[in-house]
């Protein structure tokens, strides 16, 4: 870490963030952007093309085992779906920070614009967010900064208030007429949010394994984001599309799971995850093992049962199966429906923690 830098900004890829290390960066400081990722959000492979467009020196930085353990238990709770909104700001913030004197920096810089965001860009949660990061002496909201008290670094001198921008709401007006106009940004990103935990489908996913698992880990979080996924009640089946998806659930597995896989003809990959007290039974393998051999379609046509190699532990037993989807036990795609009452429990758990 030979480059020394002012100011560290959180850099999502996002218009807002990108426009917020502009902004500081035109006041001829060196600012350095912090691209957080985790199994949720994060795309650190267009980290070059970012740097070669936009003109800003930027990192990628893996949060992913932290990010899963806050997820666990939100002390702010989820927003819409299952997403951490408040919760993974004050992380992110907070391990910022700690990255300053590495990069001989003074200040952070975040993209929040007053009143955007209903969960958490309000002015009282912004403040709630910079409180608890521990961040109130060395954050700078570029953006919105004119609508909020000045930071040490505005009365300091070190960054002109007087250039710092006046945002606030939901509109978006202010940001394309500067990406437009000033930096003439070679590409404007759109407003999607980019993380999959609000996002219905991928949220879906990852509902199933915080209800059905009182301690999932980061592999669980990454395995639900492959391939096609299939729950019956606690029992979990992740089925690959491509190879890419096989090749990654075969890394992912673990010594407890079991490995399904079509003798004799191409097919997909499979990876059934007992869940802690949800030992598979002969009925659930087999069953699972027809669930996945009806994904290779040259079995299927072969009109006649097939062996499916099912590995367990040390061992691999081959089970023979009509491929289909009509089984006995009731797979389906995992969806939101019961989110909102779970969440509920969930803030109720935390209340009582609170008043324990």
């Amino acid at each position: 870490m030979d480059m020394k830098y002012d100011a560290l900004a959180l850099f999502s890829g996002g218009l807002d963030s990108i426009l917020a290390a502009k902004v500081v960066q035109d006041q001829g400081l060196r600012v350095l952007g912090l691209h957080y990722v985790t199994p949720f959000f994060g795309k650190p492979h267009k980290l070059d093309h970012w740097q070669r467009i936009y003109g800003l020196d930027l990192t990628s930085v893996d949060i992913s085992a932290a990010f899963v353990r806050m997820l666990l238990n939100p002390a702010h709770g989820y927003g819409r779906l299952v997403n951490p909104c408040v919760d993974c700001k004050i992380l992110m913030l907070s391990h910022a920070r700690e990255l300053l004197a590495a990069y001989g920096a003074r200040f952070l810089i975040s993209g929040e614009v007053v009143g955007q965001r209903p969960m958490s860009q309000r002015r009282d949660t912004l403040n709630l967010i910079r409180k608890q990061a521990d961040v109130s002496d060395v954050l700078l909201r570029p953006l919105c900064a004119q609508k909020l008290d000045p930071t040490p670094m505005e009365e300091s001198g070190l960054v002109d208030r007087s250039r710092l921008l006046d945002m606030g709401g939901r509109g978006r007006k202010a940001q394309l007429h500067l990406a437009r106009n000033v930096y003439a940004l070679p590409e404007i990103p759109t407003p999607a949010g980019g993380c999959l935990l609000t996002e219905p489908e991928s949220a879906g996913r990852f509902y199933h394994i915080l209800k059905h698992d009182p301690a999932p880990d980061l592999t669980d979080f990454q395995l639900a984001t492959l391939g096609r996924q299939f729950w019956a009640g606690a029992h979990w089946l992740s089925i690959g599309r491509h190879k890419d998806d096989n090749e990654r659930i075969q890394e992912l597995a673990r010594p407890g799971d079991y490995l399904f896989d079509v003798d004799g003809f191409p097919s997909p990959l499979a990876l059934g995850r007992p869940l802690p007290g949800q030992d598979w039974n002969r009925e659930t393998v087999l069953d699972a093992a027809a669930l996945m051999a009806s994904y290779s379609p040259k079995a299927v046509r072969s009109g006649a049962p097939v062996g499916v190699a099912v590995r367990h532990g040390r061992g691999v037993d081959v089970v023979r199966v009509t491929p289909g989807r009509n089984t006995s036990l009731p797979w389906v795609e995992p969806d939101t429906v019961g989110l909102k009452e779970w969440k509920l429990e969930c803030a109720e758990a935390r209340a009582d923690q609170t008043r324990g």
